[in-house]
């Protein structure tokens, strides 16, 4: 998939898919569907408008380039977003966007789907437009509830990433460059991977995960992933993201490291001897090989 921002967009006629996206859940997937290109923005329009108010996001720029290609889209175009582009009227999105820019035949937004200086465009103005048609995708609704990057957000802060992973379509995923730590792990038998989390992402809550590691060279790995600030020990340290990787033998000091959660094994606990996390530890480990056969594929 080609990756092009707005000013570099060479001019063609195009099926094009419009929305910030984050997650590119199910709800994303059906406004996308039949698009040969995904028109989104960078950063996140909220993070201009409303900077106190720019919720931690789902995926950063190659995590949703990467799931967006696996849709078969042909061209993502990216919008640098940023307080100029935010003043644009409506119309002047549609005129010098949709029609000067991208040439667009075709175009699909969601049903909630605004535009324009104070949101002043809808789908009822895209609709009215004469020079492309229109597809407006009903919001998707699974249990009863609407699926949105807002919902999943808080699944994932309160642990439920297994359900998130089913409204996401796929696992909810979280990268970032492996950390010298205090290697407590190693100490144990099970030394780990560390990530700190980086505050502009959502960071699943407290606990022992189930995961699949990708590493910078594609190589994948079951994983145990411990999230919190280890209570068992008077480290000092903050948050911390700590990917035991099984079958693992090497260095992963400063390159990337990508996890993919499956589900919660249990919440963050104090334990009363060093022993007695090792042996829950080896438990997780168990748990998390069983569950990475069953999901990986």
């Amino acid at each position: 998939m080609k990756v092009t921002r707005l000013p570099d967009v060479e001019p063609r006629p195009r099926r094009v898919a419009v929305g910030t996206f984050d997650g590119v859940h199910l709800g994303h997937r059906e406004v996308i569907r039949g698009a040969d290109t995904v028109v989104t923005f960078e950063p996140h329009p909220i993070a201009v408008i409303q900077p106190s108010a720019a919720p931690r996001l789902l995926t950063d720029s190659a995590r949703k380039a990467q799931l967006i290609a696996s849709l078969g889209v042909q061209e993502l175009v990216v919008i640098p977003f940023d307080a100029e582009f935010a003043a644009r009227s409506a119309q002047d999105f549609l005129d010098h966007v949709l029609v000067g820019t991208l040439r667009a035949t075709h175009v699909a937004v969601g049903e909630n789907f605004r535009f324009g200086h104070r949101a002043e465009g809808d789908t009822a103005m895209l609709r009215a437009d004469g020079r492309f048609q229109t597809r407006v995708a009903k919001l998707v609704e699974i249990d009863g509830e609407i699926v949105s990057s807002s919902h999943i957000r808080g699944l994932v802060l309160g642990g439920a990433v297994e359900y998130a992973g089913r409204l996401l379509g796929d696992p909810y995923t979280l990268a970032g460059a492996v950390a010298h730590g205090d290697e407590r792990g190693r100490e144990l038998g099970y030394p780990t991977a560390n990530i700190v989390p980086d505050p502009a992402f959502v960071t699943p809550g407290h606990g022992v995960y189930a995961a699949r590691a990708t590493t910078s060279t594609g190589a994948t790995y079951a994983a145990a992933v411990s999230i919190g600030v280890r209570p068992t020990f008077e480290t000092g340290r903050g948050e911390l993201i700590e990917a035991y990787l099984l079958d693992f033998a090497g260095n992963l000091y400063d390159s990337r490291l990508a996890l993919a959660f499956f589900k919660r094994l249990r919440g963050e606990k104090r334990f009363d001897s060093v022993d007695a996390l090792i042996e829950q530890m080896a438990r997780d480990v168990d748990a998390a090989r069983a569950i990475y056969g069953r999901d990986a594929a």
